[in-house]
């Protein structure tokens, strides 16, 4: 890699000998051999890449006659475009006579960590996935944050500051303090951007709190959604058939295409080409942000097509929600998961041990089904790959996704036709031909 990046991109030092070309986002988001990459323009923009993989944005500028350096925060939370726009406007006030750093120290006073939080929520809003990602951000910052960094001016928060919010959280609720650190380096990112604050990140992971905390996989406990065992899952499905409703039609199509609720739950029948039997999902109802193709097998498309016919405007309202709720819109997440609580305290009352997840004994949710799944193209030997893509997961590093092309889609098709078949309870499955998993790369 270090061959393409001096081909692409000169450091500071070669800059001397002619003018840099401006560097990319593609760029900016993958280099990672250490140097200084000099974005070119004239607005003395520069990439710092330490040794120690930390990266951040700094710029070189003549102030009031003296040569100055001033710190622009770190991508990727500041982008290739954020850092541009910042350079451009300190240049602008250096050219007017005034010093950018001397404004910054001046506006620090007025600025607190609540303030800049706001400020930074704003400045991502049309990066969240749902109003529920949102409010994750806004709620564990009113939570944890803003009662130990509130009103501190957002200039002088310090690592120690940091570790005040994070380490009394830290070792019982892992996961949710690591995303709250996440979040409050975002807050800070911003702050350096708008130029709030200068120098280093303290909220920064790695090479700062990386050492002064332990390491969230080596502390967390994962816990994993209840899933349904392989051996129950035809039974549930049988099951399933005999309840109403639109809520147990939704929990019927996540199961037959191993999707997640809320892709399910936000469906509109603009998605649906029943032409192709394909869903597509756009990529900002994606986790990934990225767009997903689901193939519909026979008993899936007929799901649909009975729908269609029951509504009064059916897939011709391209516009209208296929799971719509009685009252209109989407469904809630807890609709679903409620149609699976009713099927398994139908089984307790039975006198059965009910629908559970039999490593943990606790009672199967819906996302445990895309485990279940999981599990069950794993014991057929389907490849690794295609599984994944099935349910929408990362496959391969950065670089292998930018160049693959295929999303193997009539090959999961064919899969996902064994998988409704195993829902339905269907003995041929026993007979799927193994399929190795280097064959699916």
């Amino acid at each position: 890699m270090g061959d393409k990046v001096g081909d692409r991109h000169m450091s500071v030092r070669d800059s001397n000998r002619r003018a840099a070309r401006p560097l990319s986002a593609a760029f900016v988001r993958t280099v990672r051999e250490p140097g200084k990459y000099h974005d070119g323009g004239g607005l003395g923009l520069i990439l710092r890449v330490e040794a120690s993989g930390s990266r951040r944005w700094v710029q070189r500028i003549v102030v009031l006659g003296r040569r100055r350096e001033i710190g622009l925060g770190s991508p990727p939370i500041v982008t290739l475009a954020a850092a541009r726009e910042a350079a451009l406007e300190n240049k602008r006030t250096a050219q007017a006579g005034e010093d950018p750093l001397a404004l910054r120290r001046h506006s620090r006073a007025f600025i607190t960590f609540a303030t800049a939080a706001e400020h930074a929520i704003a400045a991502k809003s049309g990066e969240f996935r749902s109003d529920k990602h949102l409010k994750q951000w806004r709620s564990t910052l009113d939570t944890y944050a803003l009662p130990v960094l509130g009103s501190l001016p957002v200039g002088q928060v310090n690592t120690a500051d940091v570790l005040r919010v994070l380490q009394p959280i830290w070792k019982e609720k892992t996961e949710t303090a690591s995303r709250l650190r996440g979040r409050i380096e975002a807050v800070l990112s911003w702050a350096t951007a708008a130029g709030h604050r200068e120098g280093e990140n303290a909220a920064r992971w790695k090479g700062n709190l990386s050492e002064l905390l332990a390491k969230p996989r080596r502390i967390a406990n994962t816990v994993h959604h209840p899933a349904l065992a392989s051996s129950d899952t035809s039974a549930w499905y049988a099951a399933l058939q005999h309840r109403n409703g639109t809520a147990a039609q939704a929990l019927e199509f996540l199961a037959l295409t191993a999707a997640r609720s809320g892709e399910v739950r936000g469906m509109t029948w603009a998605e649906v080409d029943f032409e192709n039997s394909v869903w597509i999902v756009p990529a900002g109802r994606m986790k990934a942000r990225r767009e997903h193709r689901v193939p519909l097998t026979a008993r899936a498309r007929v799901l649909l097509e009975r729908m269609s016919e029951a509504k009064e405007f059916g897939a011709h309202d391209k516009t209208s929600i296929v799971f719509a709720a009685p009252r209109g819109g989407m469904l809630s997440d807890m609709s679903i998961s409620a149609v699976m609580k009713r099927m398994h305290e139908a089984e307790i009352n039975a006198g059965r041990v009910g629908w559970i997840d039999r490593a943990s004994g606790r009672p199967a949710v819906p996302h445990g089904l895309r485990s279940t799944f999981r599990d069950w193209a794993a014991e057929l030997g389907y490849p690794r790959d295609m599984a994944e893509m099935a349910l929408a997961h990362d496959v391969g590093s950065v670089v292998e996704r930018a160049y693959r092309r295929s999303d193997m889609l009539e090959r999961r098709r064919a899969m996902m036709s064994k998988w409704a078949d195993f829902l339905e309870g269907d003995a041929s499955n026993a007979d799927v031909t193994q399929i190795s998993s280097a064959g699916g790369r």
